[in-house]
Order: structure tokens, then sequence, then C-alpha cells
């Protein structure tokens, strides 16, 4: 799967948040400029709380992931950007692949407790991770009634049953996963036999909790932290996570990750920042708030989530989630979208 870079026609956006207030979104040898494509509202607390034990400046531009990868590639060699921090490991494998990130130290990459979640060129790491689950209804279904592979939802007995978002993002990532460890003819084969199988097309995984809640579809294929939000709400709602295991193609974590700026200013105190994300009460402050899986041992998940350790992946290059064009093709020829 070809590695490619954006289109710079995309308009781009993003505005500066001081963790430590500064003038500019200009860097310079006391402080450290992030181009965060992951919400403000999602990251800046931890942000805040590595600027303050670092005792640096960190100047974060925010915008999408896509955004702030444009941008990086638009400003070349003059970027002031020290940290690229993505919600997707695609974009982080495009920009490895155009030797945008400087390799990382082995006592950083090896605080990663999955080396599936940390790029093959050791030049970014997973911060948190996001796994790929089946929710079902718990009232029309137990676990014991779901394939023991993600693959054989493609039996008929599941017509009509299925609820999916091929437009989302992390689905297209999961079958762009799919095509790197099946390979395309057999993806294609499985789409296939899922649009024959006639799934509820939803737009995006929120819509499908709520649809297997109510009934409308038994299961759905969706991102594992959507249910705690349901559950925060309400404890007694109708749907449980199911998790694959044993290298399942169904057991996907793609990562929200980052890595340091080749042409960074300060790549020292840069790797200093990734360090102190990985800290453990910095990964439970994202597992408690936003419900993500820690990344590092030590760590504690979430109410009953899984640590990542005790979960067998399947082996994934997860820089290959940059061929998402190749994807979209294949789910247009195979009428999912």
């Amino acid at each position: 799967m070809a590695m490619a870079r954006l289109p710079l026609s995309k308009t781009l956006a993003g505005a500066c948040t001081l963790a430590v207030v500064v003038a500019s979104c200009g860097g310079d040898n006391n402080s450290l400029t992030l181009y965060s494509g992951r919400g403000e509202d999602l990251v800046q607390p931890a942000i805040d709380q590595c600027a303050d034990r670092l005792n640096v400046e960190i100047n974060v531009r925010y915008g999408d992931s896509a955004e702030m990868l444009l941008l990086l590639q638009e400003e070349g060699d003059n970027t002031p950007a020290d940290l690229y921090y993505s919600q997707g490991a695609g974009y982080l494998g495009i920009l490895s692949a155009d030797g945008g990130l400087l390799p990382l130290d082995e006592k950083l990459t090896s605080k990663v407790s999955d080396a599936n979640l940390v790029s093959p060129a050791n030049d970014w790491i997973g911060i948190t991770g996001r796994a790929r689950t089946i929710v079902y209804n718990t009232e029309a279904l137990s676990e014991s009634d779901l394939p023991e592979s993600f693959v054989d939802f493609t039996d008929p007995k599941w017509s009509g049953r299925i609820g999916w978002a091929p437009t989302n993002a992390s689905f297209q990532d999961h079958i762009t996963a799919l095509r790197g460890l099946l390979g395309d003819d057999a993806t294609r084969a499985w789409l296939t036999a899922i649009v024959e199988n006639k799934p509820v097309a939803y737009e995006k995984n929120t819509p499908i909790l709520e649809a297997v809640a109510s009934g409308e579809v038994d299961i759905g294929f969706v991102n594992h932290y959507y249910l705690y939000r349901f559950l925060a709400e309400d404890p007694d709602f109708p749907v449980a996570n199911h998790f694959f295991d044993d290298g399942d193609p169904g057991a996907l974590i793609n990562v929200a990750g980052a890595g340091v700026i080749t042409h960074s200013k300060n790549p020292d105190a840069a790797q200093e920042a990734l360090e102190c994300l990985l800290s453990a009460d910095i990964q439970e402050y994202f597992a408690s708030t936003n419900y993500e899986l820690p990344v590092v041992a030590g760590a504690e998940p979430w109410s009953d989530l899984p640590s990542i350790n005790s979960l067998t992946l399947p082996e994934f290059d997860l820089n290959l989630l940059a061929d998402l064009e190749g994807t979209v093709d294949m789910l247009v020829d195979v009428g999912a979208l």
C-alpha cells in the first residue's frame, strides 16, 4: 500500500492555545510547539500538566489531524513545530514515509507495552489506544451468541442485524487494516458478503450505539469508548462491548500517537514531553476522562476495560493506515458507499 502526500489545496485551520502564556506560536530554546490533531478539550489538561512538570512552555496549534499534517508539509524546513499529535496512526505513517519524524530513543519507545503500537521505524509512539469492538444488545444476545472471529459476520444469520458506519474514519481505518492483514482480495470478498447481509448504515458510532440499544439492530461495528459515554449517563444501558483477541482481525487497536518533527529546534525537550504523556498519571487521566486504553504497563484502564497487554493484537504496521484512498475505492466498488 503506497504512502502519499496529502494535497495542499485543503484549507488550513487551527488556533494557538498556550499551556503557559507566551506571545505567539513560534518556539525557542525554552519552549515547544505542538501541532495537535486531537481536540483541545481532550488533551489540553494533560499538556498543561506536562508543561508544568517539565518547566517548559508548550504552544499548541489545534486543527484536525489532516489539517496539521498539511501545514507541516507546506512549511517544510521552516516549520516552527517540534511535535505532531495525531488522532490516528495513518497520518503519522504519511509523515514517517516522508522523513518528517526523528527516530525516538529506545528508552521511550520501550515504555509502550505492545510493539504493534510503535512505528516500525521507531519515529512515533502511540499515546493512547482505541480498540475496535462489536457492541451487542444484551437483552437480545449473550456474548456466547457472537461468532468466534470478526470475519464470520458474513454468515447469513446476521442479515439485517448489523449496524456500521462506512463513511466514518475509524471504520475506514479498520477496513484498511483488514486489507493489510487479509489482503485486498479477501477483504473485498468479506465486504461483498457483509453488503449482501444488508447492514444498516449510520453516519458515525454514536447512532450505532443508540440503534443497538433500541433493538433496531442487534450488533454494531464501533470503537470501544463510545459505550462508556452512554454508561456514564445510564448504568443500565442495554449494550455491551465484545473485544476480539488472539490476533483476530477484529482485534485492531488504532492509536492517538505523536512524534518529534525532523526540523524540531528542541528535540530533546520534545522527547521529554512525549515521555511525560506516557507517565502513569497522564495515562490514567486519558483513561478516566476519554475512556481510552493506556499504552503503558502500570496505568489502569477505566472500569472493566481490558488492558492492552491482556489482549493479543494482530501483527500489523499501523503506518499502513495511511492508504485510505484505496480503502474508499474498495468501499465504493462493493456498494458500501
